[in-house]
């Protein structure tokens, strides 16, 4: 495990989680079924690392892969970024790594959970009731030392959560836009 001072926080970084952030927002406010029964909304978990691998804390996870033939990095084209997630929200499944340079790795994962020792004894993760499987991975994948911040939606509820360093920033459907909103 790489030593904390190690954790460097890229000048693009916040610009970067701002911006998935905001396209995972737009997916879930674009997608205006949330209430009928029976139904799946768009989901999607982009774990931010500082590396370009995450093969220590991850496994592939079959044939899921993030479309590179349409969008290789989260900057170049935002349109091409915003059609890839979309249809990854809705055709696959697992967590799509994103470099801190914005670069996307074609295949998706799986995070493992971290063993004893992955982590420091210091960082606590906080859990909410409502977290089901993706957003348990998330938070726990959110304190490793190569992971930057990690991002969710929520196929049932169109809820988006922030994942840094064990803790979240969790916006209900009624609270997405935060500083993109027009009158927010």
């Amino acid at each position: 495990m790489a030593p904390k001072s190690l954790h460097v926080d890229y000048a693009t970084v916040p610009k970067l989680i701002e911006l998935v952030t905001y396209i995972v927002e737009s997916i879930s406010l674009g997608f205006d079924r949330w209430d009928e029964p029976y139904v799946r909304g768009p989901s999607l978990y982009f774990v931010i690392v500082s590396g370009t691998h995450a093969r220590e804390y991850a496994d592939p996870l079959g044939e899921n892969t993030w479309p590179v033939d349409v969008c290789r990095v989260v900057t170049e084209d935002l349109d091409s970024f915003v059609a890839a997630a979309e249809s990854v929200a809705f055709e696959r499944d697992g967590a799509v790594i994103v470099s801190a340079d914005g670069t996307i790795q074609k295949q998706m994962v799986r995070i493992k959970s971290p063993g004893p020792g992955t982590i420091d004894d210091g960082d606590e993760i906080e859990y909410a009731d409502w977290m089901g499987t993706k957003h348990l991975s998330a938070v726990e994948s959110s304190v490793r030392e190569e992971v930057l911040a990690a991002v969710t939606l929520s196929e049932e509820t169109g809820r988006v959560t922030v994942f840094e360093d064990g803790e979240f920033m969790d916006f209900q459907r009624g609270e997405l836009g935060g500083l993109w909103r027009p009158n927010g």
